[in-house]
C-alpha cells in the first residue's frame, strides 16, 4: 500500500475474501454482495490517504485487508471485460500508445487515465453515462468510468475467487495518458 502512497495515490482499508468460494467476507456482513470487493468503512472517502505512517498502522492491524483506490482525485479508471481490454491494449501497443498504468481484475482490465477531478464549481462538473459507482457497477457491464465517488481494488488485493488484481503495466509515476483518448481505443475495441 506504500507504494501507492509515494505515488500519491491515496489508499484505504478494504474488506477481503475470507473463503476461495468466494459468498463469506471480512465485514461480517450476512449476504454480502461484493465479498472482498469494498471499503471496510462507510467513511472510506474521508478516511482515503497517502499517510504512509497510517497507512502502515491499518495494514498491521489488517494485514488481509484489501487495498482501495478511490477514483476521481488522482485518476479515474476505465474498466472493461478482458474479451474487450486485451484487444484494445495490444491496438495502442501497436501503434505506440503510451497507455499508463493498467491492471487485471479477474475477467476485467483497468485502465488508469487523468482524472476529470471534482471542480470547485459543480456547474463545471460534466457527467457522462458511462459513470460507475459501487451501487451501479451492476448495471454497467460493458464499459465503467469510475471517477469520482467510485474506487477500484488495487493490485495485488484478493478477488473472490482466491485470484489476485495484478499489474499488467504497474504505475510508475510518469503522467496519466488523456481519459478521451484512451476511451476511443476502447471504442473501436467494442465494436
Amino acid at each position: 500500500m506504500l507504494e501507492y502512497a509515494q505515488l500519491g495515490w491515496p489508499v484505504c482499508v478494504g474488506a477481503h475474501p475470507l473463503d476461495e468460494g468466494g459468498r463469506a467476507c471480512s465485514c461480517d456482513r450476512v449476504g454480502c454482495p461484493e465479498p472482498g470487493m469494498h471499503p471496510l468503512s462507510p467513511a472510506w472517502q474521508m478516511q482515503a490517504t497517502t499517510d504512509t505512517a497510517l497507512l502502515t498502522r491499518w495494514w498491521e492491524m489488517e494485514p488481509q485487508a484489501n487495498a482501495i483506490l478511490p477514483t476521481g482525485r488522482v485518476f479515474d479508471v476505465f474498466d472493461v471485460p478482458s474479451t474487450v481490454g486485451l484487444p484494445a491494449l495490444a491496438a495502442m501497443d501497436a501503434a505506440s500508445f503510451e497507455t499508463g498504468p493498467v491492471a487485471a481484475n479477474g475477467d476485467r482490465v483497468l485502465f488508469f487515465v487523468a482524472t476529470r477531478g471534482a471542480p470547485d464549481d459543480e456547474d463545471e462538473w460534466w457527467s457522462c453515462h458511462l459513470d460507475a459507482d459501487p451501487e451501479t457497477i451492476d448495471s454497467t457491464p460493458g464499459l465503467r468510468w469510475h471517477c469520482r465517488d467510485s474506487y477500484v481494488l488495487a493490485p495485488s488485493s484478493t478477488l473472490p475467487n482466491g485470484g489476485a488484481v495484478t499489474w499488467i503495466r504497474p504505475a510508475d509515476g510518469r503522467p496519466l495518458p488523456d481519459p478521451l483518448r484512451v476511451l476511443d481505443w476502447l471504442a473501436d475495441a467494442f465494436e
